[in-house]
Protein backbone atom coordinates (compact mmCIF):
# COMPACT_ATOMS: atom_id res chain seq x y z
CA UNK A 1 0.00 0.00 0.00
CA UNK A 2 1.64 3.67 -0.70
CA UNK A 3 -0.04 7.32 -0.80
CA UNK A 4 1.56 10.33 -2.02
CA UNK A 5 4.15 10.86 0.71
CA UNK A 6 2.85 14.57 2.78
CA UNK A 7 5.80 17.03 4.31
CA UNK A 8 5.35 16.24 7.87
CA UNK A 9 5.92 20.18 8.55
CA UNK A 10 3.64 21.82 5.86
CA UNK A 11 1.21 19.49 5.26
CA UNK A 12 2.24 19.38 1.14
CA UNK A 13 3.29 17.25 -1.41
CA UNK A 14 6.75 16.48 -0.93
CA UNK A 15 9.31 15.64 -3.63
CA UNK A 16 12.03 12.92 -3.81
CA UNK A 17 15.71 13.45 -4.86
CA UNK A 18 14.48 13.17 -8.50
CA UNK A 19 12.10 15.91 -8.29
CA UNK A 20 9.23 13.57 -8.69
CA UNK A 21 6.38 13.47 -6.12
CA UNK A 22 7.06 11.29 -3.64
CA UNK A 23 5.30 8.04 -2.02
CA UNK A 24 4.96 6.90 1.22
CA UNK A 25 4.59 2.98 1.47
CA UNK A 26 3.49 0.67 4.88
CA UNK A 27 3.20 0.92 7.25
CA UNK A 28 4.15 4.86 7.15
CA UNK A 29 1.42 5.46 4.82
CA UNK A 30 -1.36 3.95 6.78
CA UNK A 31 -0.80 6.35 9.59
CA UNK A 32 -0.59 9.05 7.52
CA UNK A 33 -3.62 8.12 5.91
CA UNK A 34 -5.27 8.11 9.42
CA UNK A 35 -4.00 11.62 10.44
CA UNK A 36 -5.08 12.60 7.04
CA UNK A 37 -8.90 10.98 7.53
CA UNK A 38 -8.82 12.54 11.54
CA UNK A 39 -7.99 16.34 9.66
CA UNK A 40 -11.28 16.11 7.08
CA UNK A 41 -14.17 17.88 8.26
CA UNK A 42 -17.38 15.85 7.03
CA UNK A 43 -18.56 15.94 3.80
CA UNK A 44 -15.91 17.90 2.27
CA UNK A 45 -14.01 14.99 0.75
CA UNK A 46 -15.13 15.73 -3.02
CA UNK A 47 -15.00 12.21 -4.09
CA UNK A 48 -16.88 10.54 -0.83
CA UNK A 49 -18.50 13.03 1.10
CA UNK A 50 -19.77 10.27 4.13
CA UNK A 51 -15.76 10.27 5.48
CA UNK A 52 -14.26 13.06 8.20
CA UNK A 53 -15.27 13.80 11.60
CA UNK A 54 -18.04 16.20 11.79
CA UNK A 55 -16.57 19.30 13.28
CA UNK A 56 -18.69 21.72 12.21
CA UNK A 57 -21.96 19.45 13.56
CA UNK A 58 -20.85 18.07 16.98
CA UNK A 59 -17.33 19.17 17.95
CA UNK A 60 -15.91 23.29 17.13
CA UNK A 61 -18.09 25.47 19.53
CA UNK A 62 -20.29 22.70 21.39
CA UNK A 63 -19.65 21.46 24.51
CA UNK A 64 -19.08 17.93 24.37
CA UNK A 65 -16.91 15.22 26.43
CA UNK A 66 -13.51 13.88 25.72
CA UNK A 67 -14.88 10.50 25.28
CA UNK A 68 -17.22 11.90 22.55
CA UNK A 69 -14.61 13.15 20.41
CA UNK A 70 -12.13 10.34 21.65
CA UNK A 71 -14.96 7.47 20.03
CA UNK A 72 -14.99 9.42 17.10
CA UNK A 73 -12.13 9.32 16.06
CA UNK A 74 -11.15 6.08 16.25
CA UNK A 75 -14.18 5.18 14.16
CA UNK A 76 -12.77 7.12 11.93
CA UNK A 77 -9.29 6.03 11.84
CA UNK A 78 -10.60 2.34 11.76
CA UNK A 79 -12.18 2.98 8.50
CA UNK A 80 -9.01 3.49 6.89
CA UNK A 81 -7.50 0.45 5.01
CA UNK A 82 -4.83 -0.94 6.42
CA UNK A 83 -5.91 -0.40 9.77
CA UNK A 84 -6.97 -3.26 12.86
CA UNK A 85 -7.23 -1.44 15.46
CA UNK A 86 -6.94 2.40 16.69
CA UNK A 87 -6.80 4.17 19.88
CA UNK A 88 -7.41 7.80 20.76
CA UNK A 89 -5.26 9.47 23.84
CA UNK A 90 -6.37 12.96 24.68
CA UNK A 91 -2.99 14.62 26.38
CA UNK A 92 -4.24 18.00 26.91
CA UNK A 93 -7.03 20.92 26.33
CA UNK A 94 -5.29 23.64 26.64
CA UNK A 95 -6.67 27.07 28.01
CA UNK A 96 -6.79 28.36 24.09
CA UNK A 97 -8.96 25.12 23.48
CA UNK A 98 -6.23 23.57 21.51
CA UNK A 99 -6.74 19.64 21.66
CA UNK A 100 -4.04 17.38 21.19
CA UNK A 101 -3.01 14.14 21.60
CA UNK A 102 -2.61 10.79 19.46
CA UNK A 103 -3.68 7.88 17.79
CA UNK A 104 -2.11 4.78 18.20
CA UNK A 105 -2.87 2.70 15.11
CA UNK A 106 -1.76 -1.06 14.73
CA UNK A 107 -2.40 -2.39 11.06
CA UNK A 108 -3.06 -4.91 9.80
CA UNK A 109 0.40 -6.41 10.02
CA UNK A 110 0.37 -5.90 13.61
CA UNK A 111 2.81 -2.89 13.43
CA UNK A 112 1.77 0.05 16.08
CA UNK A 113 2.71 3.69 15.09
CA UNK A 114 1.31 6.79 16.33
CA UNK A 115 -0.27 9.62 14.53
CA UNK A 116 -0.15 12.93 16.69
CA UNK A 117 -2.78 16.10 16.47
Amino acid sequence: MSTLLLDRSTWDLALDSGGNLALATAPYAVVQDVSCAVRVFAGECWYNTSTGLPYRQNILGISQSASVFRAQAEAVAQAVPGVASARCIITALGVDRRLSGAILVTTTDGITQSAGF
